[in-house]
């Protein structure tokens, strides 16, 4: 059995999003007001900090002023200030100015920002406030204490393991960190958070988590383009391609330089297994208003994430025997206003505030942590989050009704129709194959790999790199289930959600064959939540692989 080196801190953060950042600023900040040593540190998966950090986001600066008063002095990264919100319904051919934007996406006076470059910053000030901060370390298991409950830390992944997980010659074992706290902010359907639910229910008595799935990019456009006269920098886009009945939409901010972040969701409440994001991403990039915006621009980088917006009533319990949960991990987002890093950013904060009272006396039991959650039932972050309690599921509902249900919200706080408004999980929404329709492909011949780029140039321009011959981070547990039961029942549905061309069905031969090509994983986690057979499981690959966000 493969030794594992135990190093031992106080807190751990897992994560280095701004939710994880946030919380080991706090926590430095809090142990320097007190004079109190903390030992602290925060893992990784991404070979640096901010490489697993999808460019081109609206921030909310309300957390940030806190973390961080003179944020601006201190060179915060921001792209530009929005000076005006636009928000458009599009028909096919044709688009329409919607004169009124809901309250929850007036963003005017808030920050566009990079948020791999934003992350990056956040990383320097904490490692400069005394964090040990560890890129490239994967969190592969959930470290227990003698009781079988108590969380005890993270063991991170082995490197240099053959494709049958065999030690290579440049073998390094995984660590063992221990911690009295440990605080897990992995985003989106963290491997580890699903770990823990199997584990202590954590997700227990709460509505399924929800899911979209976001396609972006980042464009430098000509010198002189649609920002050079528009008073907006800060569109939002609903209706075509998806239409009024699925949920999702696009946007396009405006960035230093003469670039954009453009992007489109697709909520992963779909029920078409023909649906393909990344389809749906170039018919938004090609639609006559969006393509005269983006004229002559040439992508410079893209990617994919899912962001969590099942809403309050799917976060889970807060706080275990020896650990919290923090920011996309536990389900935050402001859903309505389609911002979520200043919510996971006060999030970690508070944690951090409730971890310091528990070393002040030494006990660490849920009931110790119990301080988190109560802090953020009081803060604006749980405000904003319970106002959109409801609106995932106003928003799946089909014609009339979903305007009813989202109207009646709007003016109710979030109440609507009904509270606790039941949710379907995402992969259970799939109807067979054979009565869905058939949807149009975008045409192949507008592919230039310039402005409009393939799945494949797509993973390349995400800078995605994994060692090839490792053991596969994408499990799949039968696979004759893809070949007897999903492909003549949905057509495999994972060969058209996955956005970078992972899952190929190859029917040369009588039997139909699943092909994995993990090495284009983008970390999007999407087969894990849309799968309708619960069959693929997505884990952390070798540590310091995937994505490499810079752009800007």
């Amino acid at each position: 059995m493969t030794e594992h080196e135990q190093i031992e801190f106080d807190v751990l953060f897992v994560g280095g999003g701004p939710a994880g950042l946030a919380g080991a600023i706090r926590l430095m900040q809090l142990a320097k007001e007190e004079k109190r040593e903390i030992e602290a540190a925060l893992i990784e998966k991404g070979a640096e900090i901010g490489s697993h950090a999808l460019s081109g986001a609206v921030l909310n600066p309300v957390a940030l002023k806190e973390l961080i008063p003179d944020y601006r002095e201190k060179g915060c990264p921001i792209e530009a200030d929005v000076r005006d919100d636009e928000f458009y319904y599009l028909a096919p051919d044709r688009h329409y100015p919607i004169p009124f934007v809901p309250r929850y996406m007036h963003n005017r006076g808030f920050h566009i920002i990079s948020l791999s470059a934003f992350c990056r910053w956040l990383g320097e000030i904490a490692e400069e406030m005394g964090i040990n901060i560890f890129p490239g370390f994967a969190g592969k298991k959930v470290l227990y204490g003698p009781d079988g409950k108590t969380v005890a830390g993270v063991r991170t992944g082995d490197k240099g393991l053959d494709k049958e997980g065999n030690a290579k010659g440049n073998f390094e074992a995984g660590y063992d960190l221990i911690a009295k706290i440990t605080v897990f902010g992995e985003g989106a359907r963290g491997s580890l958070m699903k770990e823990m639910d199997r584990e202590t229910g954590i997700f227990s008595g709460k509505m399924p988590q929800l899911f979209e799935t976001g396609i972006k990019e980042v464009i430098a456009l000509p010198q002189k383009n649609y920002f050079t006269a528009s008073r907006g920098n800060d569109l939002h886009f609903m209706g075509y391609p998806l239409g009024f009945d699925t949920p999702g939409g696009g946007f396009i901010y405006e960035m230093q330089k003469n670039r954009i972040a453009i992007g489109y969701l697709t909520a992963l409440c779909y029920e078409n297994p023909r649906t393909d994001p990344y389809e749906e991403f170039l018919k938004f990039k090609q639609h006559p208003f969006v393509a005269d915006i983006i004229k002559d621009g040439k992508v410079l980088e893209q990617g994919a994430r899912t962001v969590s917006t099942g809403g309050y009533f799917s976060m889970p319990k807060l706080a275990a025997d020896g650990a919290m949960f923090i920011g996309g991990a536990a389900a935050m987002h402001n859903t309505p206003g389609l911002k979520g890093i200043h919510i996971s950013m006060k999030s970690g904060m508070l944690a951090a505030e409730a971890a310091v009272d528990a070393l002040k006396r030494g006990k660490f039991e849920r009931e110790s942590l119990a301080a988190y959650p109560e802090k953020f039932e009081k803060s604006r972050a749980k405000t904003e989050m319970y106002e959109g309690r409801n609106f995932a599921q106003g928003l799946s509902k089909k014609g009339i009704l979903k305007l009813l249900y989202l109207g009646s919200q709007y003016f109710t706080q979030g109440r609507g129709v009904r509270d606790f408004m039941p949710a379907e999980a995402d992969s259970s929404t799939l109807r067979p194959l054979k009565t869905s329709p058939v949807l149009y492909s975008v045409d192949p011949k507008s592919i230039d790999n310039v402005l409009h780029v393939d799945k494949l140039t797509g993973v390349y321009l995400s800078k995605t790199m994994h060692r090839e011959d490792q053991p596969s981070h994408l499990i799949i547990h039968d696979k004759d289930v893809c070949v007897q039961k999903c492909y003549p029942l949905y057509g495999s549905p994972c060969t058209r959600f996955c956005p970078g061309n992972v899952y190929e069905i190859e029917t040369e031969e009588a039997q139909p064959r699943l092909k994995l090509n993990p090495s284009n994983c983008l970390h999007c986690k999407t087969c894990d939540i849309k799968d309708p057979f619960a069959n693929i499981t997505w884990t952390c690959p070798e540590g310091g692989e995937g994505p490499e966000y810079r752009t800007v």
